[in-house]
């Protein structure tokens, strides 16, 4: 069972803040470093001081980390255009030595597309398979060729699909809750199919889904990854799970039935149970970034009891 690291800068982060939690990260022998991708807080928080770039983070990471892999869950599809994603997304995987990888979804929040002039179209599933084919069709495309496409929402015409990333094949997340389009378009196009924020039994249930279109794409359902993505509140004891639990505004008994709460004993009993289920990685969706021996505890008294 890997465990990753998984941040929500818009709620309030510097980059120099990722750095220190990227860092721990890496020092602490987990996985991997994710963040999400978005331009405004969400909550009563005041996120300040301000929105940090998911790509732009994650290229600085990728010059002052070694080891860990570094992602989006996820990038929303209506950010960027899909020709100057698949550019720097390779040329972020260049710089991090083959360490990237990329979550790509449709893209939801409505209000920080109006905040920031981002345009919000109302066919966006439909745009995000046409992203999905692009990016992954520029990668593939062979030195020395060109790459064209003719889509509904996005047209490319002789492209050299240039540049290329460091690794041979750019690991690809999708996820969700829906219950037709997103396991096919996951079973064409993904490495990896994550289930945010989801019970036991919606996952089982969901990994059901792509595993059965998985198979009907012509692929084995074990050819992708499953994974979850919950948020993470460790203690050491009862009054350190409630003392976490408050630092990030939230209840410890909807922590405990909605995410991964309690002693080191009860979260990793409670990731047994998901990896029954099929889960294979765990998102650790960390809200206190300043809270280093949150990390430090789920290191010593939590991951050491996975195999």
């Amino acid at each position: 069972m890997d465990l990753r690291i998984f941040t929500e800068p818009q709620q309030g982060a510097t980059y120099d803040k990722l750095l220190t939690v990227a860092k721990a990260t890496e020092d602490l022998g987990f996985d991997a470093f994710f963040r999400s991708d978005h331009y405004l807080r969400m909550g009563s928080v005041d996120g300040l001081p301000g929105p940090t770039d998911a790509w732009i983070t994650l290229a600085g990471l990728a010059r002052e980390t070694k080891r860990i892999r570094l992602g989006t869950l996820m990038t929303a599809g209506t950010f960027r255009l899909p020709g100057v994603l698949a550019i720097q997304v390779a040329q972020v995987d260049q710089m991090s030595g083959g360490r990237v990888e990329l979550g790509l979804g449709a893209g939801w929040f409505e209000e920080e597309h109006k905040a920031y002039g981002i345009p919000f179209p109302k066919e966006k599933f439909a745009r995000l398979e046409e992203q999905l084919a692009i990016v992954t069709g520029l990668w593939a495309t062979e030195v020395g060729r060109t790459f064209s496409y003719e889509g509904t929402h996005y047209q490319l015409t002789d492209s050299p699909a240039l540049p290329k990333p460091a690794q041979a094949k750019v690991p690809v997340l999708i996820g969700g809750h829906g219950a037709s389009r997103t396991p096919r378009l996951a079973a064409r196009y993904a490495d990896e199919f994550n289930m945010p924020f989801g019970s036991l039994e919606d996952s089982e249930r969901q990994f059901g889904r792509v595993r059965e279109a998985a198979v009907e794409a012509g692929r084995k359902g074990d050819d992708l990854v499953y994974s979850n993505a919950l948020v993470v509140c460790v203690g050491k004891d009862d009054a350190e799970v409630a003392r976490r639990a408050a630092a990030i505004g939230r209840e410890v008994d909807e922590l405990r039935t909605n995410g991964l709460a309690g002693t080191p004993a009860e979260v990793v009993e409670k990731i047994g149970r998901y990896q029954a289920v099929g889960s294979q990685r765990i998102y650790l969706q960390v809200l206190d970034l300043d809270d280093l021996d949150h990390l430090e505890l789920i290191s010593s008294a939590v991951q050491t009891q996975l195999s």
